[in-house]
């Protein structure tokens, strides 16, 4: 069975994500959406904000399951007995930071391979920083994430607010 990771903090997941995932559930025999807990950013939501809103997103694809995961990618890649990254790219400064690390990365583990998927037109300029200043602002996000993360973004923010 060709097992793949497709890693990420999601905060929060967008249709480009979905884009990928839908991809590499098509080239790959089971793919799991790996949910980092260790992470440099400053996240929005928590981990188990993150997972449930990832789940109910990818529980329409047989071949896709959610786990979280602590540490080194490659480490959790092992574990699951993974052949492959993906990895999702929007623009050249994409490939910059992603071929350094996919580099890195072949250097913990030589026997998996990172697959880059070009993320389709429509969704090259979403990233979930931009969801979430445009959400903070008031501004419309319809047609770049599912609406329930809309609404979980909408009640985040509102919450922070006080209202």
């Amino acid at each position: 069975m060709r097992i793949a990771i497709y890693p990420g903090t999601f905060d929060p997941i967008t249709y480009g994500h979905l884009d990928i995932i839908e991809r590499s559930a098509a080239l790959f025999d089971k793919v799991i959406v790996g949910v980092a807990d260790d992470n440099y950013k400053n996240n929005l939501f928590s981990l188990e904000e993150r997972l449930e809103l990832v789940k109910f997103q990818v529980k329409k694809f047989s071949n896709v399951e959610t786990k979280d995961f602590k540490g080194l990618l490659m480490n959790f890649v092992k574990k699951e007995g993974a052949c492959a990254v993906i990895r999702g790219l929007r623009a050249v400064s994409d490939f910059d930071y992603e071929f350094q690390m996919s580099l890195m990365n072949k250097k913990l583990a030589a026997d998996i391979e990172t697959v880059f998927l070009m993320t389709s037109s429509e969704y090259l300029f979403i990233s979930s920083s931009i969801i979430k200043q445009v959400s903070s602002l008031g501004g419309c996000i319809e047609g770049l994430v599912p609406k329930e993360v809309a609404l979980a973004l909408k009640e985040k923010y509102n919450k922070i607010k006080g209202i």
